[in-house]
């Protein structure tokens, strides 16, 4: 007697603009599964040229999860986030559907596939470190994180001030480094299987230049001036976005849009670098060569395997 493959979560991860995206699609397809996104800023309704959010049409019909669930003005939550994913996650797999998780954001694919518990608040030490951050800037706090916790401080981008701050305050709080609190990576939830793309560097520096062009003609500036009506500016965590702050900038006459341009695409460029470490220090992740045209045919041959 035959029994049916048991159905696993797979887990599309690695750089921005190496495909993720619509290789998640071409195996829910393959799989009958739905997308579970983990890109904490495509979260935000609204946010969709700077974040590069699939549209209608590239989901092709495939339902889409945790997209579009937050206002701008909302701040993000790996905590809620977790709740939230893992749900969908288990409400899929009862249903016999393939969650397909995709997302450059590692720490909250591993929030969803690891034991990740998150320690509490202090309210004090977080309100002294907050005024810090108003008088010496974000750049200062990072320094302070990389000589600290320099693991965390490769994690988190200096421009991400929220999640500085919390590392700090997680720091003095925990008497621990911040990055002591993130488990090392043992057998995936779910027995789920892990994916990552990447390309050669150059041609990840090239993609990502084109795709920052693509989005100032398409519109960021006005998709950001029309969330600025709806409160980009508090949100916390949106208006800190790649792209979003730097057009922030340009309205604040700190620089032109083409300044806004070019440092969109540097600060890009950067966090992919960063992306590449945080995932490449992850063993389950089987990597792929995302420029190889028979890429889904390979992924897909490895998840059923």
């Amino acid at each position: 007697m035959s029994t049916s493959p048991r159905i696993v979560p797979v887990a599309v991860v690695g750089p921005t603009a190496t495909g993720k995206s619509d290789l998640a699609v071409r195996l829910a397809v393959a799989l009958g599964g739905e997308v579970v996104n983990a890109d904490a800023m495509q979260l935000y309704r609204g946010m969709d040229i700077g974040t590069a959010k699939v549209t209608e049409e590239e989901r092709r019909g495939v339902p889409h999860h945790l997209l579009d669930v937050l206002d701008v003005t909302d701040t993000a939550s790996v905590a809620a986030y977790q709740r939230d994913a893992r749900a969908a996650v288990e409400r899929l797999l009862a249903e016999g559907r393939t969650p397909v998780l995709v997302g450059g954001s590692g720490l909250y694919v591993q929030a969803v596939l690891d034991d990740l518990e998150f320690p509490g608040t202090d309210e004090g030490i977080r309100g002294r470190l907050e005024r810090e951050l108003a008088v010496s800037g974000a750049e200062a706090l990072h320094g302070r994180l990389a000589r600290l916790d320099p693991a965390a401080a490769l994690a988190i981008l200096p421009s991400n001030a929220r999640r500085v701050v919390r590392a700090l305050e997680v720091i003095e709080l925990t008497g621990r480094p911040f990055s002591a609190t993130l488990p090392t990576p043992g057998p995936a939830r779910w027995g789920a299987v892990l994916v990552g793309l990447d390309r050669e560097v150059a041609e990840l520096d090239a993609r990502v230049d084109a795709r920052v062009g693509r989005m100032f003609e398409a519109g960021l500036v006005e998709e950001v001036r029309a969330l600025e009506a709806r409160g980009l500016r508090e949100g916390r965590t949106a208006s800190r976005a790649l792209g979003y702050q730097q057009v922030l900038a340009a309205f604040d006459g700190e620089c032109s849009v083409e300044e806004a341009f070019g440092a969109t695409a540097l600060g890009t460029r950067r966090f992919v670098r960063r992306q590449r470490s945080w995932f490449r220090r992850d063993r389950r992740v089987t990597w792929f060569d995302a420029s190889s045209p028979d890429l889904a045919d390979e992924v897909l041959r490895h998840v059923t395997s």
